[in-house]
């Protein structure tokens, strides 16, 4: 069975196009009933959308004779952690206001696998049941949500200014106040949420105003959350941006792991520094929930990806951004993060997204471009793939250069348009 509405990370739309109230409510249903009509703990993001859809979705849940528990803005990270028989997050994660989404937890705070997501597709045309559940609100999830965090992840900060960029998201009540509790002196940013301004110029998708206010302010580093916080970018005290592989190849030495786990568009120089330390790196498809599959296979607790999901699964479940920025805080241990970036070496990178009526690439390429990276011989690197969430062919051409970067992503952007079509 193909899935028709889940991508990468549950299901995604544009609400009243992709994604409507109905179709939320059904997933409530489904999901419910998948689970064998238990308790579901929902939390959502700060989208004006946001309290229609957990709405839509809790009738489904009872329509089930399941029981809804809804604790109301939450990030991602916190609904893993008080996953019930089921967690639910109404969010659409890093993307602009416009839209929204579900995606599942069961549970043990473990993102559904890919047949599970089928099955619950299965169910979705499901009548409801003669016997109704019920629906609670929850206000202390918060709470015991940051207690936890500040506890298992926090050090003392004192001295420490940092600039925290909420994404007008679902830290926004929350991330600052972590840090001001460990000590640190904090600019607060992108904490204002209105409905209509989460990732909004701010936050991880848009590093601008966390550059600005780093340096106005002097601050020693800045963080930025994408609008659910399970991603985290930051910039070093200079401005510079310290994206997720930098963050976690800081973290890896410090935590001293022997093994960390890693999607393919992890950069080059994050495999030749690990190499250097002696550390095992394990690769896997984009997406968070195929890291953490992998850390649990290899009984592994660090991993991550480039776009800025950091896990740790020592004291945690899923990814967290106020976590993975608590440890990051830790890790630098009296230097600068620019100092502490700067032991990795980032390979020039190059990007090309081609729109495609069809995302399934034909073995004569695939073959080509295997070719290709056997004689750039680990010197550079080149990967094609489809996009798991839009008609995309996704492009990356990775050399020690910036000029060899763009004419390796041009060269293999002129095949792929030749054997595409």
């Amino acid at each position: 069975m193909v899935r028709r509405y889940f991508g990468t990370d549950g299901v995604r739309g544009i609400v009243g196009e992709e994604l409507t109230s109905e179709l939320v409510e059904r997933l409530g249903r489904a999901a419910a009933l998948w689970s064998g009509g238990g308790k579901v703990f929902v939390g959502r993001d700060t989208r004006a959308s946001g309290p229609m859809l957990e709405d839509a979705f809790a009738e489904g849940v009872a329509s089930a004779g399941g029981h809804a528990v809804l604790g109301g803005v939450l990030p991602t990270p916190a609904v893993a952690l008080l996953a019930l028989d089921l967690g639910a997050v109404i969010s659409a994660s890093h993307n602009p206001p416009q839209y929204n989404g579900v995606k599942f937890f069961d549970s043990q705070g473990c993102k559904l696998t890919d047949a599970s997501e089928e099955e619950i597709e299965g169910l979705l045309d499901a009548p409801a049941r003669a016997e109704r559940g019920s629906i609670d609100r929850v206000g202390v999830a918060s709470d015991s949500y940051t207690e936890h965090i500040v506890d298992r992840f926090g050090s003392d900060l004192s001295g420490l200014r940092i600039a925290v960029d909420c994404a007008n998201g679902a830290y926004s009540g929350i991330a600052p106040e972590a840090f001001e509790r460990l000590g640190a002196a904090v600019e607060r940013l992108g904490d204002r949420p209105d409905g209509e301004n989460i990732n909004v110029r701010c936050g991880a998708t848009d590093l601008s105003a966390l550059r600005g206010a780093v340096i106005e302010a002097g601050c020693g580093l800045g963080v930025a959350f994408d609008g659910d916080g399970d991603r985290v970018l930051a910039v070093d005290e200079a401005g510079e941006t310290v994206d997720g592989d930098q963050i976690l190849a800081i973290l890896a030495l410090h935590l001293k792991v022997d093994v960390v786990v890693v999607t393919v568009m992890t950069n080059l120089g994050f495999h030749r520094l690990m190499a250097d330390h002696g550390i095992r790196v394990v690769t896997t498809s984009v997406g968070d929930r195929y890291v953490i599959e992998a850390l649990q296979q290899e009984k592994a607790i660090l991993g991550g990806e480039q776009s800025g999901h950091i896990i740790c699964l020592d004291g945690h479940v899923t990814g967290d951004g106020l976590a993975a920025a608590l440890l990051l805080c830790q890790a630098i241990d009296g230097r600068t993060l620019g100092e502490a970036a700067s032991g990795m070496r980032r390979f020039a990178q190059a990007k090309k997204n081609l729109s495609v009526r069809i995302r399934e690439l034909p073995d004569d390429l695939i073959r080509e471009v295997e070719a290709v990276n056997r004689d750039l011989n680990g010197e550079a690197r080149i990967l094609v793939r489809p996009s798991g969430t839009e008609p995309l062919v996704r492009i990356l051409a990775e050399a020690p250069g910036e000029e060899e970067a763009a004419a390796l992503c041009a060269r293999i952007t002129a095949l792929v348009r030749r054997e595409l079509g």
